[in-house]
């Protein structure tokens, strides 16, 4: 199965084509600005250095968030968009699901601003707390092991990550699970915040 993976939710844009979960490429790249004007780029490459015509794809995957608001809508909509486009399934997913190890019970944490966190938990994969936003005393009263987003990033590419678990979803039955791609926001963009102090 050839996938491919984006994932432009976190600070670091990331693309990744998988044959039968092996690696052919990646690439990670500054992300923070400009996601739409690098994401299309980054795979068009990719693909040409893999000698890979987009047609031979047969799953795309793309995170979902939380993260960046605009990445996330950015990311989705191109997957989207190539994948309706080729007649291919779409498999979206918790960008914290994407990197979320398929053994042992995690905290997934991601630094949110103004004092707070994403977090999620998962068990043996499993998704036990979906991603939410939380204070450093709720973050600490949840048991497992800690992932900051931040030091896996680093290391490791996401889209990479979200490729494999999404061949996994798709192999096991679960795909049209995984259709949803509607953004997980957690918490509203400053622009709804301000409205709502309005109104």
């Amino acid at each position: 199965m050839l996938v491919l993976g984006a994932d432009t939710s976190l600070p670091l844009l990331s693309v990744a084509l998988l044959r039968d979960g092996l690696l052919i490429g990646g690439i990670v790249l500054e992300g923070k600005f400009s996601r739409n004007e690098k994401l299309l780029p980054a795979i068009d490459w990719l693909l040409t250095e893999a000698n890979v015509d987009r047609h031979d794809i047969d799953l795309f995957a793309s995170t979902r968030g939380p993260g960046s608001f605009t990445g996330v809508r950015i990311g989705l909509a191109t997957m989207q968009g190539l994948a309706l486009a080729l007649g291919r399934p779409l498999c979206a997913m918790s960008t914290h699901e994407a990197i979320a190890p398929e053994s042992r019970r995690v905290v997934i944490v991601d630094d949110a601003g103004r004092g707070e966190f994403y977090v999620s938990l998962f068990d043996d994969g499993r998704e036990v707390i979906a991603p939410r936003l939380a204070t450093r005393d709720e973050l600490e009263a949840i048991d497992g092991e800690r992932l900051a987003v931040s030091d896996f990033i680093q290391r490791e590419n996401v889209a990479a990550a979200c490729a494999r678990r999404a061949q996994a979803i798709e192999q096991r039955g679960d795909g049209e699970r995984h259709r949803d791609i509607t953004p997980i926001y957690v918490r509203l963009a400053e622009a709804e915040v301000k409205l709502q102090q309005k109104a």
